[in-house]
């Protein structure tokens, strides 16, 4: 599987960002690639007053871009995420489409980045977005991928029930700061790679110091062995890896953490489900 994640640069004017970001999408999708990755909020600036100036529902600017680019293209396409508007409420939403363009997934970011760091970030998406509750796999002719968003993957336990759900590659639209991506970023994907034996793929936007949010940038793609694959710099940029669901399983052969989990001593469950098998 050929996947390509587009570390874009986004500016404050969303009708730019669309039309760049379409134009990236048609570089990606060059030389077969089949799975295509923008960052986290690629349509506009990553603040909150952004997020409320530029909200849409689904079917709007953003998605029928998406949309049209996945069809045209004949690509899988995440897209990144966008401010959704749904029944009065906005939310972080990273939409998948397939390669006819029909939305094949939607996933809602379920935990929203309200941190005060010392000395360092403080941000509060919950001052404008409402979490989501759904833990997002989807199915492609590769097998089953997982989807989270940025924040969400610092919690191991999505990244688990994904895995034991059937899902061999976690994808994570994102946009790590200056103050968490030099500590966490790499180490956190490494780690959800070896814990739930996945391929670990982040996406964020390219670095624009001079910006209202500077992002950390440096996107990466993970074997579920805990290497890196590859991994982008600051700039605007194309990264792109080929990974199969034979490496995973491979690994998961050589040591068996899913199926030597002590059911009888802990499990984990979705909520208002049973437990995980």
């Amino acid at each position: 599987m050929k996947v390509a994640l587009i570390q874009l640069a986004c500016t404050d004017d969303k009708a730019r960002n669309l039309a760049h970001a379409a134009g990236m999408i048609a570089a990606a999708a060059e030389g077969g690639t089949d799975l295509v990755v923008l960052p986290e909020m690629f349509c506009c600036e990553y603040r909150n007053p952004s997020f409320i100036a530029n909200q849409e529902s689904a079917g709007g600017p953003a998605w029928t871009m998406l949309s049209e680019a996945a069809a045209r293209h004949g690509v899988w396409l995440i897209g990144g995420s966008i401010p959704e508007s749904e029944g009065g409420r906005l939310y972080n939403t990273s939409f998948v489409f397939d390669r006819s363009g029909r939305q094949a997934a939607r996933c809602r970011k379920s935990h929203l980045f309200d941190i005060d760091v010392k000395g360092g970030q403080f941000f509060r998406e919950s001052d404008t977005f409402t979490p989501g509750d759904e833990i997002c796999v989807f199915d492609t002719e590769f097998g089953r991928m997982g989807l989270c968003i940025c924040f969400d993957m610092r919690f191991p336990e999505l990244a688990r029930i994904m895995a034991l759900e059937g899902a061999w590659a976690v994808f994570c639209p994102a946009s790590f700061n200056m103050t968490t991506g030099p500590a966490h970023w790499e180490i956190m994907f490494r780690s959800r790679a070896v814990e739930s034996q996945v391929y670990t793929l982040g996406c964020a936007p390219a670095r624009d110091e001079a910006g209202s949010y500077v992002s950390y940038a440096n996107s990466i793609v993970v074997h579920p062995w805990g290497n890196v694959l590859a991994r982008a710099g600051a700039e605007e940029c194309i990264l792109r890896a080929e990974i199969t669901k034979a490496e995973a399983d491979s690994v998961r052969e050589q040591l068996p953490l899913l199926s030597a989990r002590r059911a009888d001593m802990y499990t984990l469950k979705r909520r208002g489900e049973g437990a995980a098998p």
